[in-house]
């Protein structure tokens, strides 16, 4: 099967986003400021993009968007890299026995059908509202998706790369370093962007369960003053988080897997 005109296209698809997302972004908004306009609704309900706008200005010069910002974002990266380093070292132990899948298996599938918010305030009673419950609530929400990923990439690693490895006398730490890592890597890093979106979503849900700071106890404290301006403006900025750190773990597959790239052309 002849790869390069599916991979060229995929590029080409690449290529436009940066043309369509503009002006799917300016559709949207003027469609925001249409609905304002016609509908007659107050600012509480339903500020129009120009409102947020100046609420967004304000909120940056007195200070209170960068540091509730630099808060959540401190939370989700440190929630992101423990979650991930978890992930990643029983997800390795997983693959490799199955035993040990028997064992633990059941008992992470049953945290998964315990929501997230339920388990929050949980957290935030245990461990206090400070920033070592909000990484710990990302951390959980991470973990399973990379955790699954994980064992999905090393034991797609095809058998007969195995006996090449054994051909050669590799050592176990060999064989993970030349093979198993590079092999699971693109499936571990699917993973890993679907866990930098959620990480977010963590960190939020544990600051509006109990936090004194952060972009989730900014949408508090607006909703508590029916600030909807303030609200649209932190919810902004957590897309923008999410989107950023998105970019960021498609900028290290970009790196990591350009020898794939280069297979493809």
């Amino acid at each position: 099967m002849d790869l390069k005109p599916l991979s060229k296209s995929f590029r080409t698809s690449r290529y436009s986003f940066y043309w369509t997302a503009p002006i799917s972004l300016g559709a949207a908004l003027l469609l925001w400021w249409l609905v304002t306009r016609t509908a007659g609704l107050p600012a509480f309900i339903l500020p129009s993009p120009l409102q947020v706008a100046v609420r967004f200005g304000k909120a940056l010069a007195d200070g209170s968007l960068l540091s509730n910002t630099l808060v959540t974002l401190s939370e989700v990266l440190l929630g992101l890299l423990a979650g991930t380093i978890a992930a990643v070292v029983l997800g390795y132990a997983i693959a490799k026995s199955r035993l040990f899948e028997r064992l633990v298996g059941p008992y992470l599938v049953a945290t998964q059908a315990i929501p997230i918010v339920a388990v929050a305030p949980l957290l935030v009673i245990w461990f206090g509202p400070g920033i070592f419950s909000k990484v710990l609530i990302c951390a959980l929400i991470v973990f399973f998706p990379v955790l699954v990923n994980t064992v999905v990439g090393v034991r797609a690693v095809p058998r007969p790369l195995h006996d090449l490895m054994g051909s050669l006398y590799a050592t176990p730490s060999q064989r993970l370093r030349y093979l198993e890592i590079p092999a699971a890597l693109p499936v571990l890093l699917g993973g890993l962007r679907i866990g930098a979106t959620l990480s977010v979503i963590g960190a939020v849900v544990g600051e509006l369960v109990g936090s004194d700071q952060g972009l989730g106890f900014l949408v508090n404290v607006a909703r508590g003053q029916y600030d909807t301006a303030l609200v649209f403006v932190a919810v902004f900025t957590l897309i923008l988080l999410a989107l950023l750190l998105y970019g960021m773990v498609a900028f290290v597959e970009s790196k990591l897997l350009v020898w794939q790239e280069s297979y493809e052309r």
